[in-house]
């Protein structure tokens, strides 16, 4: 049915990957998440505090539901943090609302990468939507073109999550200089927590990346056999 003998290699390792990596960021979460804070401010307060003290006033903090459904929407304009986050005084609550309150900061400062995967949403979204038919219709009725347009899709998404990289790393960065400038949270074991969490969370991005690649190159190598 076309999975061939570089299915392992393309699609297994990135599947593996990206399984180690959310097991690494939830770990870190729940570890960090029983630490308190010594500045004893919940991530919502941290995320305010940040954005007054970055004269950012436009921006909403939300409250949503959802295990690590953090994320910035600068659509509308909302820095959404999970109930996890949102009202508790954790380590890990602050390294992760400090990171999506980095986004708010790149949106304001008008961050060049964060820009372009803006840009680049809508077609990223077309592609994820019609995927599933265009892998369903070359893989198993053996359509060439199909095929094609398949890995038209996925280079559309390799190249998104390519974008995010940059995105994502320099919101973290910002967030760990932020956070210590501010003594929301001290040198020493909140350092290492907020270090810990954060860079687990970066994992499940590089894995993304090469989740991607590997179903690009996957499909290239189908079609390639035809």
């Amino acid at each position: 049915m076309g999975f061939g003998n570089h299915w392992l290699l393309y699609i297994g390792v990135p599947l593996i990957l990206g399984i180690w990596a959310q097991i690494r960021v939830s770990g870190a979460f729940r570890k960090w998440g029983q630490v308190r804070a010594s500045s004893n401010i919940t991530g919502a307060e941290c995320a305010r505090e940040i954005l007054q003290a970055a004269q950012i006033h436009d921006v909403d903090v939300v409250q949503v539901d959802g295990f690590l459904g953090d994320h910035y929407d600068p659509a509308n304009k909302k820095l959404c943090l999970s109930t996890n986050v949102y009202d508790t005084p954790s380590v890990a609550a602050l390294g992760i609302a400090a990171h999506e309150t980095g986004h708010a900061i790149q949106h304001a400062k008008a961050y060049a990468p964060l820009k372009v995967r803006a840009a680049i949403v809508p077609v990223t979204q077309i592609a994820s939507q019609i995927l599933p038919f265009v892998i369903f219709g070359g893989i198993f009725f053996r359509m060439t073109g199909l095929i094609t347009i398949g890995i038209y899709c996925y280079l559309i998404l390799t190249v998104f999550q390519l974008i995010t990289l940059p995105v994502e790393f320099d919101a973290s960065r910002r967030a760990k200089i932020i956070l210590q400038q501010m003594r929301i949270i001290q040198p020493g074991e909140e350092t290492v927590g907020v270090n810990n969490v954060l860079n687990a969370a970066a994992l499940t991005y590089v894995a993304a990346f090469i989740a991607a690649l590997g179903n690009l190159l996957w499909l290239m190598s189908v079609r390639d056999r035809r």
